[in-house]
């Protein structure tokens, strides 16, 4: 399995309800490295862009509305697998199907207010990282990855 990197972010309900921490552990302690991280209030043309692939669905108005109605935390991870990984780690869009351990699982209820979003490809990666850190993202190698990876 190849290194590949993930778009992660905390939504407007994560930010506010102080989950930023958390999730920022969980991953840190899967192993995983921060190549990017932000803290910023979302313009309507950037949610819209983001959700395009949901714009024909009745609810797309109130998505992007939500996701502009806070500050929201991006982030970008990188290690083996961690796109599946990501999501796993993340539970079921519907937090009442997350296993308890996934992030939606432990802090989420409903699915308009379900705390976080991952890519679920590595093509939705490239695209979402593209779209939200068109800057970059930082080169660095972390020194427990000998202690991480074979």
């Amino acid at each position: 399995m190849a290194t590949e990197q993930s778009y992660i972010m905390i939504k407007p309900d994560g930010v506010q309800r102080g989950l930023v921490g958390e999730v920022i552990k969980r991953f840190e302690q899967r192993g995983y490295t921060l190549k990017g991280l932000k803290l910023m209030n979302v313009e309507k043309s950037l949610a819209e862009k983001h959700y395009e692939d949901l714009s024909a669905r009745p609810f797309f108005p109130a998505l992007v509305d939500y996701i502009c109605s806070g500050p929201v935390v991006a982030m970008v991870w990188e290690g083996k697998g961690v796109v599946a990984t990501g999501r796993k780690m993340i539970g079921a869009t519907n937090p009442l199907a997350s296993e308890p351990g996934t992030i939606r699982g432990d802090f989420a209820i409903e699915v308009g207010r379900n705390v976080i979003h991952g890519s679920d490809s590595v093509e939705s990666a490239t695209r979402e990282i593209g779209l939200w850190f068109p800057e970059g993202v930082a080169q660095w190698t972390p020194v427990a990855k000998p202690w991480i990876y074979e």
